[in-house]
C-alpha cells in the first residue's frame, strides 16, 4: 500500500512539473513581431530623429513615413515591448497614440517639426 501511496505522489509530481513546463513554453514570446502606429512629425528632419529614437537593440527595422504619419517596425519582442516603442518615440518629442511627448522636449524641436502648431507636411 505504501508503495502506492509513493508511487502516486511521484506520478502526480511528474505531471504537474512536466505541465507546468508546457505553460511556461506556451506563455514564450515571438522573437519577431511587426507594428505599425501613428507618431506625428511634419518633415524629413522628423523622420531622421524617429528612426534614429528607434536604433537600439531589439529593433531591426523602422520607417517612419511623413505623408501617412505611420511608422513600421521589425522588433523582437522578447528585448523590447511595443510600449516601449512608443515611449522612445515621445522620449525624442514625437507623439504617438499611446505616448505624448514631453512639452519641455517638444518646444526644443526646430520651428518646422512643431507638428501640434502647424500640423501640414512639406517637402525639404
Amino acid at each position: 500500500m505504501k508503495y502506492f501511496q509513493k508511487y502516486n505522489r511521484l506520478m502526480l509530481l511528474t505531471v504537474l512539473f512536466f505541465g507546468f513546463g508546457q505553460a511556461v513554453e506556451a506563455q514564450k514570446l515571438p522573437k519577431k513581431a511587426e507594428v505599425k502606429f501613428t507618431v506625428y512629425g511634419n518633415c524629413g528632419m522628423c523622420e531622421k530623429r524617429i528612426e534614429n529614437a528607434l536604433d537600439v537593440k531589439g529593433i531591426t527595422f523602422s520607417d517612419w513615413d511623413r505623408n501617412t504619419k505611420e511608422v513600421f517596425i521589425k522588433y523582437n519582442p522578447r528585448i523590447i515591448s511595443e510600449d516601449e516603442l512608443h515611449k522612445l518615440i515621445a522620449g525624442v518629442g514625437h507623439d504617438t497614440d499611446k505616448a505624448k511627448a514631453d512639452t519641455t522636449i517638444y518646444s526644443k524641436l526646430p520651428g518646422c517639426c512643431l507638428y501640434r502648431e502647424n500640423p501640414n507636411t512639406h517637402s525639404d
